[in-house]
C-alpha cells in the first residue's frame, strides 16, 4: 500500500482539478475523486501490473464514474429550501476565468464530451462507447459545446471592452 500511497499524494492535485473539470465543482470533484480511489485502491497490484499507466487508468475510471453518476441523477432533484452557505467557503481559483465559466455553463453531456475529447484526448469513437451514445451525438454535443463556448467568450470580450 506505500506505493499506492505515493501515487496519491502525487497525482492528488492533478486528479482533483481533472475531476473539477468534469463535474463542474470543487466538491463534486474531492466526492469522486475519493470514490475511485477508494475502488483502486483496493485492487493497487493489479492495476500497476496489468494497466501500464496507472494515472491513465485512474481518469479513465473518473470519467466512467461520473458518466455512470450523471446518468443515474440525470433527473433534476427539487429541494424545497436552498442549504445554508458558508461565509468562509474556500474561494474557487478559477471562478473568474471566462473558459472555465462558459465551461461550467454548458449542460452535463456537453461538458462531459469536451472533458473527454480535448483532456482526456479520446477519439469521437471512444467517447461514444464510453458515454454509450451514437458518434453522431458525439460530433453534435462537441459542435453545440463549441459554438456556446465560442459565443459565451465573444460575449464576455465584448462586454470587457464596453
Amino acid at each position: 500500500m506505500a506505493d499506492f500511497g505515493d501515487f496519491v499524494r502525487e497525482a492528488l492535485p492533478g486528479l482533483l482539478r481533472y475531476g473539477h473539470v468534469l463535474t463542474g465543482n470543487p466538491h463534486d470533484a474531492a466526492d469522486l475523486v475519493q470514490t475511485v480511489l477508494e475502488k483502486i485502491g483496493a485492487r493497487w497490484s493489479y492495476v500497476q501490473q496489468k494497466t501500464g499507466d496507472p494515472l491513465a487508468y485512474v481518469r479513465r475510471s473518473m470519467a466512467n464514474a461520473h458518466v455512470s453518476r450523471w446518468r443515474r441523477t440525470r433527473r433534476e432533484n427539487l429541494v424545497a429550501d436552498l442549504p445554508d452557505t458558508s461565509p468562509c467557503a474556500p474561494k474557487d481559483p478559477f471562478e473568474h476565468e471566462p473558459l472555465w465559466q462558459a465551461l461550467r455553463d454548458l449542460p452535463p453531456r456537453q461538458r462531459t464530451v469536451m472533458v473527454l475529447r480535448y483532456y482526456e484526448g479520446l477519439s469521437e469513437a471512444e467517447i461514444a462507447k464510453a458515454l454509450d451514445i451514437s458518434q453522431g451525438t458525439v460530433k453534435s454535443q462537441a459542435s453545440k459545446a463549441i459554438a456556446s463556448l465560442r459565443a459565451k467568450l465573444r460575449n464576455q470580450e465584448g462586454g470587457d471592452a464596453g
